[in-house]
């Protein structure tokens, strides 16, 4: 794990509930993700979801991922904790537009105290979001408190890569993405299996590097005007901004942060 000092919940409160967030899902999408659609069908066909169940999503954002499943898979109920105020505001919009406020519910809460019954959801979900959360032992104690025996914890997440960060690398990094620390496959490994949920699957996706492409080719030669209107048209702005984002494709291709995909099982 690498960590960082002074970031917490109410930076990442600020990130999404200001300018910082729009500029998020202009360049990746309503689907806050490394991969969209694809990674969203890959990790609920390998946790085996489908019709009649009931899932919680972790740090849902504005609540695509439950959106998604509800439409593809047939989920039949979600229940999205986000801590901002603004994205769930936001996304109890969009699930009332989309014809699906019965079926999607939001919890305004910390995810590592959600409020939320024990034993009551077949699943526990997340998207690239949970390493946003400072604690990540009690994040996943939360999620095995949620979900039924059975039940499964699925989730994606940026991780530290097989080639590893160094402390300066990590710095630069959490610093800019507003992260408190990060994590490696083999350290959410260990606390799924600390709080009963042995790991079935989990593996680095190989997404992060082609996204990384992706999203600055994109910023370059076809959003640069609406990345510009978001940050008040300041070119200094931008600049640092596709800096940042030049560094961690390169970090990406070094094999040094990856999107991790983590499926376990609750005994």
């Amino acid at each position: 794990m690498k960590s960082i000092a002074n970031i917490g919940l109410p930076d990442v409160q600020a990130v999404y509930g200001g300018p910082e967030g729009d500029l998020w899902e202009l360049i990746m999408g309503e689907q806050i993700h490394l991969g969209g659609f694809q990674s969203s069908m890959d990790l609920a066909k390998r946790a085996g979801l489908g019709e009649g169940l009931c899932g919680v999503d972790l740090c849902c954002c504005t609540g695509a991922g439950m959106r998604f499943l509800v439409r593809f898979f047939k989920v039949q109920k979600m229940t999205g904790v986000d801590a901002t105020a603004k994205v769930v505001e936001q996304g109890r919009a969009r699930c009332a537009q989309a014809g699906l406020a019965d079926r999607i519910h939001f919890q305004l809460a910390d995810v590592c105290e959600s409020g939320l019954p024990a034993a009551a959801a077949d699943f526990v979900w997340g998207e690239d979001a949970w390493c946003y959360v400072a604690d990540k032992n009690q994040l996943v104690r939360e999620a095995a408190r949620l979900v039924k025996p059975g039940g499964v914890i699925a989730f994606t997440d940026w991780i530290i890569g097989p080639s590893g960060l160094n402390d300066a690398e990590a710095e630069r990094y959490l610093k800019f993405m507003k992260f408190p620390n990060v994590l490696d496959l083999d350290d959410y490994c260990r606390l799924l299996g600390t709080h009963g949920c042995p790991v079935q699957t989990a593996e680095n996706t190989g997404r992060f590097a082609p996204s990384m492409d992706l999203y600055l080719d994109m910023v370059g030669h076809q959003l640069t005007y609406d990345v510009l209107r978001i940050i008040g048209f300041d070119m200094a702005t931008l600049e640092g901004l596709a800096g940042e984002m030049q560094f961690m494709q390169q970090l990406a291709h070094e094999g040094k942060i990856a999107q991790g995909l983590f499926v376990a099982r609750k005994q």
